[in-house]
């Protein structure tokens, strides 16, 4: 079963033209079946093309799932308007007293500054406490998941010399991992941050492992709390273009990027970007959906507290 998502959403459009089978929500509330309930927080500054990517992957699935946006009340966005996001996006407020079966907690380009100065870190600490009450299982996507790693294990990032963008080799470190069924043991992800993580502040911790690593990238996914708590440090969800985009951007500022690496064919950016990302994405997102499908209760009032 698809996704449901507002009868009005520009969204729809765009994943009715690629074929993505997403149902609007009059028809969804015909359906006699209790549907799945994740919340999105959407911390990027495109929130259409956030949306797009994240509700692509979960749309792969044959369960019906609702879809709350979530933005983060205390940052004004430069890129989305305001009309936009008052009729499709919730506060934390509005939210805070229901249970969700999974959330997911995006990016955001401002990993370069320390966690404490960015504005609204108050406010995204008291949803992350509020994950452990009230969601069965978190995703976290690059700087969210630097963000989760920070405040709820004290993991630091680190500054790199240079931006790591590119689509990098991964391997498994925990073959039989059920978010990993249907996985090569070597597939590819795409990575765009300019800090990251070292492995053996992950390895000291005994409440977190690491189920996918890259030699060149770093840890890429880390559970915690039996998947409860999910870390992916890349971007399975980015399109084709995006890093193309990001590199065009860049150089458009100024800043002297390098090209991405294993990106364009044949390394030149007048040819086509490799897409060699997306299956391994689909089953991913797949499993996190079925694993929280089998594991919350019928009744999501009930779903338990992370110790």
């Amino acid at each position: 079963m698809p996704i449901t998502i507002p009868d009005h959403s520009p969204v729809a459009a765009i994943l009715e033209a690629e074929n993505v089978f997403a149902m609007l929500t009059n028809r969804a509330l015909h359906q006699d079946i209790r549907p799945l309930e994740i919340v999105i927080l959407n911390l990027m500054p495109n929130k259409i093309e956030t949306e797009v990517q994240l509700l692509r992957l979960l749309s792969n699935t044959p369960l019906q799932i609702n879809i709350t946006l979530l933005q983060v009340a205390s940052h004004d966005s430069k890129n989305t308007s305001r009309e936009y996001l008052v009729e499709f996006y919730r506060t934390f407020e509005e939210i805070k007293d229901r249970k969700f079966d999974g959330m997911i907690i995006t990016g955001a380009p401002i990993e370069q500054m320390p966690f404490e100065k960015v504005d609204y870190w108050k406010e995204i600490t008291e949803i992350m406490t509020w994950t452990k009450n009230n969601v069965y299982s978190t995703l976290h996507i690059c700087w969210g998941a630097q963000a989760a790693l920070y405040y709820h294990y004290g993991i630091d990032k680190y500054d790199f010399d240079e931006k790591l963008s590119g689509i990098y080799r991964h391997t498994l470190t925990d073959k039989k991992h059920f978010l990993l069924r249907g996985f090569d043991e070597e597939f590819y992800i795409p990575h765009s941050r300019h800090t990251g993580i070292r492995r053996e502040d992950i390895i000291k911790n005994p409440k977190l492992k690491i189920i996918v690593d890259s030699q060149e990238a770093g840890p890429a996914m880390i559970v915690a709390k039996e998947a409860r708590q999910i870390f992916v440090t890349g971007h399975c969800e980015y399109d084709r273009d995006t890093l193309a985009k990001e590199y065009e951007r860049d150089m458009q500022r100024g800043l002297s990027p390098k090209m991405p690496k294993n990106y364009f064919t044949d390394n030149d950016v007048s040819k086509p970007p490799k897409m060699i990302w997306k299956a391994h994405a689909n089953v991913f997102a797949a499993n996190w959906v079925n694993f929280v499908y089998q594991q919350t209760p019928y009744n999501i009032e009930e779903v338990g507290i992370i110790e």
